[in-house]
């Protein structure tokens, strides 16, 4: 039987494997800069630990770039945006300490994620204007877990402020199992997305934090709230609420709210669990308040 010549040929030729490109002292990069520009698409940037005064934006797909303990990448901005720019459409970032990101426009972000599908995996943000900032695209998604947010947040005279994480307009913003702590001025965490999911945090001001809210959705959505422990201190310099929602008004369409299983401790001013200024009905259930704090205002239920 004759096959048809371009099958044939197809059959011939293999498959580019993925590379794994390293970082670091002796190694064939010494920066990770140099290291992602030089990936194709599937490749992953493995950088050894040290500290890196570098940054990098890429376009290049389905990149993974990863650290070990003590792999930290510092200070160094790119794009006028952060110390990582991703721009493609897929790309993975795991066991990285990003420190120190700030620009004058007051949003240097750690990571600015502009692309399509973003899995952040047990990364350290500490001291940068916005932990991680995201472009508004209404099909991306944007996954965060176990990582550590400590000591982000600011906000400059006419600049706007900074938060732990900033997801504009996406599709789905969902952070599990991380720790926010010592936030700055800003929210630890503020979202428009469509969806936003928040699971089996911990989100604490700390000994530092001087955090506005500890979860704002000034714009409403569908929001996931569960098994998280929060903690209002009285260094907060937004007393009002710890958790709020659609003060912006509705421009996300009408979303389930359900906040349930949570512990809150107010060790600050009186204030309120969650602020409901949206048109959505929030459903809060099996959470515990302590401290001097209503459990709702607003537009909602609780039991």
């Amino acid at each position: 039987m004759r096959f048809p010549s371009v099958v044939f040929l197809a059959c011939l030729m293999p498959g580019a494997a993925a590379a794994t490109l390293t970082v670091g002292p002796g190694q064939p990069y010494a920066l990770p800069s140099q290291a992602i520009a030089a990936a194709k698409p599937g490749d992953t940037i493995h950088i050894m630990p040290g500290t890196y005064r570098d940054c990098a934006a890429w376009t290049t797909d389905n990149l993974t770039i990863e650290g070990e303990n003590g792999t930290v990448l510092s200070e160094a901005i790119c794009q006028n945006a952060g110390i990582l720019v991703v721009n493609a459409p897929h790309a993975t970032l795991r066991g990285l300490t990003l420190e120190g990101a700030a620009i004058p426009e007051g949003n240097g972000s750690g990571v600015r994620a502009n692309g399509e599908f973003l899995t952040v995996e047990r990364c350290i943000f500490r001291n940068n204007q916005d932990g991680i900032l995201s472009a508004n695209n209404p099909q991306a998604t944007l996954l965060v877990r176990n990582s550590t947010f400590d000591g982000n947040g600011a906000c400059l005279p006419d600049k706007g402020c900074a938060h732990g994480i900033y997801s504009g307009f996406v599709n789905l913003f969902r952070v599990e199992n991380s720790h926010f702590i010592n936030t700055q001025v800003g929210h630890h965490i503020k979202s428009r997305a469509r969806r936003t999911e928040i699971v089996g945090n911990t989100i604490e001001d700390g000994p530092r934090g001087t955090s506005s809210y500890l979860v704002d959705l000034p714009n409403g959505g569908s929001l996931t709230m569960t098994g998280n422990t929060l903690e209002k201190s009285s260094r907060s310099q937004n007393p009002t609420a710890a958790v709020s929602i659609g003060e912006e008004g509705g421009k996300r369409k009408p979303g389930e709210i359900v906040i349930s299983g949570n512990t809150f401790v107010n060790r600050g001013r009186p204030t309120v669990f969650v602020h409901n200024a949206g048109k959505d009905r929030a459903q809060l259930s099996d959470n515990v308040v302590k401290g001097p704090a209503r459990t709702l205002t607003g537009l909602g239920s609780a039991n």
